[in-house]
């Protein structure tokens, strides 16, 4: 159970959040997502049998018309992070690419680790020489960082960020290039889910690599607050 501070910390915390214009607007993103979506899901189902005229699959029905209607809102919605992030996801791959495949490959594993070190453990002996130049430095970040991350993350993550973007690209092509009529019913579904399975798979590992980094933040200084005590006795 959470203790009560604990918890009105964490409300005051995400209430001044919520009041910052990335929160608002974070919040109104998500509350959209959530309306339009359930609207598609009960269209779907069938859940408003007056719209169903002349028949639900009647394609001048006026649930065919807002099944359209709603997909091309979310397929928007979507759209906002899949091309807003482009850039960065770029600019990660080019990185990835300097470390698995170029000649900088320290270069290019540490520019990430310092892209996504709110999540990313490195292990010291990937410290290019720019970074760490002296072995006192190498045992300091050995003490005051959890276990390493496992490499394959970063891949997950960089790979999973990009897909993302390009499973987005596929379904505004279907959305914006064909009209309902013509356009096959597979391929909203199809790009829809893998589009979210991707993203979904990279932000499952960074939520726990996060977590991970927390509790051991946690432990260190429990330690560090110990050892104190321990030094004035």
């Amino acid at each position: 159970m959470i203790p009560t501070n604990q918890c009105a910390t964490k409300s005051q915390a995400f209430l001044h959040w919520a009041l910052t214009p990335l929160g608002l607007f974070t919040i109104i993103y998500g509350l959209n997502i959530i309306a339009w979506g359930g609207m598609l899901f009960l269209l779907i189902c069938n859940a408003a049998p007056a719209m169903c005229h002349p028949s639900c699959d009647a394609e001048t029905s006026s649930r065919r018309i807002w099944i359209e209607i709603d997909s091309q809102i979310l397929n928007a919605l979507f759209c906002i992070p899949g091309f807003g992030l482009a850039p960065w996801r770029i600019r990660d791959l080019y990185q990835w690419c300097r470390w698995r495949l170029g000649g900088s490959s320290m270069m290019g594993l540490n520019r990430l680790a310092q892209i996504h070190d709110n999540w990313f453990v490195l292990d010291p002996r990937h410290l290019s020489t720019t970074v760490a130049d002296s072995v006192d430095l190498v045992k300091e970040y050995e003490y005051s960082s959890p276990t390493p991350t496992p490499l394959w993350k970063m891949d997950v993550v960089v790979w999973g960020n990009m897909l993302n973007t390009v499973f987005q690209v596929c379904l505004a092509v279907c959305m914006w290039a064909m009209n309902r009529f013509g356009r096959p019913g597979w391929t909203t579904g199809l790009f829809v889910c893998l589009a979210c399975l991707v993203a979904g798979v990279a932000g499952v590992v960074v939520g726990l690599e996060k977590r991970r980094c927390r509790s051991f933040k946690g432990v260190l200084v429990q330690s560090v607050s110990d050892s104190g005590s321990v030094d004035k006795v």
